[in-house]
């Protein structure tokens, strides 16, 4: 089984966003990985808020606290290959959440997960921003020839 956050263990830094392999669509634009001790020990505490557009990647956990946070939080557990295991909406401060069966746990700033945008069993990748910006020359290039064609 492959491990979904490899480009961002292997090259942690250059900047990456996540993306819903179901919906081709970005959850977020700016990939904040904890993967030492400390670092996930603390992930979001002592923040005021949390940049939109962001995602913090907490690996290995599967449960995660709100407790000493001043905001609330969307939370993804997904497991080692990337695919949804559980989703927690707009979860406040003082709060635990847990999935048994996840390798990580991603927090976003409360409101980003919509209805559509993250459910169970859909599977997440992490891309590097420069892949953006390759797809992006791609599609318009392919455009103009679409049309020629």
């Amino acid at each position: 089984m492959a491990n979904f956050l490899l480009p961002l263990i292997k090259r942690g830094d250059r900047p990456y966003e996540l993306r819903n392999g179901r919906t081709g669509r970005s959850i977020a634009q700016d990939v904040i990985a904890a993967f030492e001790p400390a670092a996930r020990r603390k992930g979001l505490l002592g923040r005021d808020s949390f940049a939109k557009g962001s995602a913090m990647v907490i690996a290995p956990s599967n449960a995660i606290h709100t407790f000493w946070m001043r905001f609330a939080i969307d939370v993804l557990f997904v497991r080692r290959d990337g695919t949804v295991v559980k989703v927690c909406r707009s979860i406040p401060p003082w709060r635990m959440a847990a999935a048994l069966w996840a390798y990580a746990v991603i927090e976003l700033p409360a409101g980003t997960l919509r209805a559509d945008d993250a459910s169970v069993g859909d599977v997440l990748t992490v891309v590097a921003v420069a892949e953006r910006a390759v797809e992006a020359a791609e599609s318009a290039v392919e455009a103009p020839l679409a049309r020629v064609g």
